[in-house]
């Protein structure tokens, strides 16, 4: 069965021609609007860094970690224009049993600075400082800063 839903004076080939043609319309200006889109995500990432946090629990404290991170942390974060990447824990690797981690990414290490300050000094982040030291579950904290190499698919 042949569906002819378009009739052209000139047939087969004028049809093919038109198809041709609104396809390659489409995919030139795909390709433009992909390019200037990276230009522009390129130029405002420049100095872009990201932060590596790796909490080391108290043994057997992960769960709860991630349950202060999930009700409240992570809104505080937002709030403060720390944008997550994401949380990880580690799985299958016994040596970091009592690890929680996740990303931060800035826009530059000002940013990053004024943002935790502010985060720091937000009452309801003296809440869970407090929590912390009334139920303490973490026994220490590494801050790494990285910046992406130029051959990084994540910039």
């Amino acid at each position: 069965m042949r569906l002819n839903c378009w009739k052209f004076k000139g047939g087969e080939s004028k049809r093919w021609r038109v198809c041709a043609i609104a396809l390659l319309s489409f995919t030139t200006g795909s390709l433009i609007t992909a390019r200037l889109a990276h230009i522009d995500q390129v130029r405002a990432d420049s100095n872009r860094v990201f932060e590596l946090r790796v909490y080391h629990t108290v043994p057997g404290k992960v769960p709860a970690l991630e349950s202060r991170f999930r009700d409240t942390n992570s809104k505080l974060l937002a709030k403060h224009d720390l944008k997550v990447v994401g949380y990880w824990v580690p799985e299958g690797t016994p040596d970091w049993d009592n690890t929680f981690i996740y990303l931060v990414a800035h826009s530059d290490r000002e940013e990053a600075k004024k943002n935790w300050e502010a985060m720091m000094a937000d009452p309801e982040f003296q809440e869970v400082i407090k929590a912390e030291q009334a139920n303490k579950l973490v026994e220490k904290v590494d801050r790494t800063y990285m910046r992406p190499t130029d051959f990084s698919p994540m910039k």
